[in-house]
């Protein structure tokens, strides 16, 4: 009677074992179908930094933002002392102001009062030379009669010569006037000015540069200077980390390249926030194989040569830090004619 119970068992342990097997056979297709149809990245976060500094070497006056506040385009965050820009931008005004005045005078040309002044002093040039020339010729007369001695007669000749000469200046004096300024110093008055107009544009643009302003959305970082010291261009106030773009750099390996597509939508997910899963797309692939950098620790790849791949990831609430380890998941069954979207359009809908 035991040998029906001992077969009884036995087929249930085969079958338990059939349908064990069965049951590995289903997960490893699933998981094989799964991976098949995904390609899981590993890299880090990464984001730009800049250094701002002032273009001019004055003494910071000013600073007013410290690390970790996020700044918005445009905002001022420092000073420096500006009375000697001020001088110089004052100085450079008046000479522009001082040379618009030539420029106009040469355009306006010579004015009625000082053709008409030019006019009657040819009048009374000629009036000069005709009374000098008559009492030069009457003089000479007398001298052929031996009346007047001779020098008395050279002096009268010599009068009348430089009378006629005043006349001949007053005329051409006047010939000038009626013609105005020549166009070769109305030419030069005019390139001066520009030259004046551009020295002030460049003293403005100095004044301009002693006020300190955010290029982009960012966190300050490090706050490098502090008020009283010496800012020159080469010596950066402060770093900011910009907010966007943040993305993840990973590596592929070149079996893997073909298989994405820039624009192809991505996810992110990170240690930090293992429940949370960011919008991502392809923003960037290497044209350039390298050797798998360090921080790439997986074994089947450490010795192989790779391609750097940018994942951008939307990151609405500052969540993804310089850094932090993330796994990109890129699907792999996606049209090609929606790849290409841009940054706004897919983060638009991110909470």
């Amino acid at each position: 009677m035991m040998r029906p119970k001992m077969s009884y068992s036995l087929a249930a342990l085969a079958c338990l074992f059939l349908v064990g097997i069965a049951t590995a056979m289903w997960w490893r297709e699933q998981q094989s179908m799964s991976s098949s149809s995904t390609l899981t990245l590993y890299g880090n976060v990464d984001i730009r930094e800049v250094h701002l500094a002032f273009r001019a070497h004055e003494r910071i006056a000013q600073m007013f933002v410290h690390e970790g506040d996020q700044v918005e385009p445009g905002q001022l965050l420092a000073t420096v002392e500006t009375d000697r820009l001020r001088h110089i931008v004052a100085q450079a005004e008046a000479r522009v102001a001082a040379q618009r005045q030539v420029v106009a005078r040469l355009e306006a040309g010579t004015r009625p009062e000082e053709i008409r002044k030019a006019r009657a002093d040819v009048q009374a040039a000629r009036m000069e030379a005709i009374d000098a020339e008559r009492t030069a010729r009457r003089l000479e007369r007398l001298a052929e009669k031996g009346l007047v001695p001779l020098q008395e007669r050279d002096d009268a000749r010599a009068t009348a010569n430089a009378a006629w000469a005043r006349l001949h200046a007053a005329q051409a004096t006047l010939a000038l006037a009626i013609k105005g300024p020549r166009k070769e110093d109305l030419a030069e008055a005019k390139a001066l000015l520009q030259a004046y107009q551009a020295d002030l544009a460049l003293a403005r643009r100095n004044l301009a540069d002693a006020s300190l302003y955010a290029p982009a959305r960012g966190i300050i970082r490090n706050r490098l200077l502090e008020p009283g010291d010496m800012a020159a261009p080469e010596r950066p106030v402060y770093t900011l980390a910009l907010i966007d773009p943040v993305w993840v750099r990973a590596y592929i390996p070149e079996p893997d390249l073909g298989k994405i597509r820039l624009g192809m939508t991505a996810f992110v997910q990170t240690d930090s926030f293992p429940e949370k899963q960011y919008k991502a797309w392809v923003g960037f692939i290497s044209p350039t194989a390298q050797f798998t950098p360090r921080s790439v620790e997986t074994p089947e790849i450490r010795t192989s040569l790779v391609y750097q791949v940018r994942v951008f990831v939307c990151n609405p609430h500052h969540e993804l830090r310089l850094g932090m380890p993330a796994t990109v998941t890129i699907p792999l069954d996606q049209p090609i004619d929606q790849l290409h979207t841009d940054a706004q359009t897919r983060c638009q809908s991110e909470p």
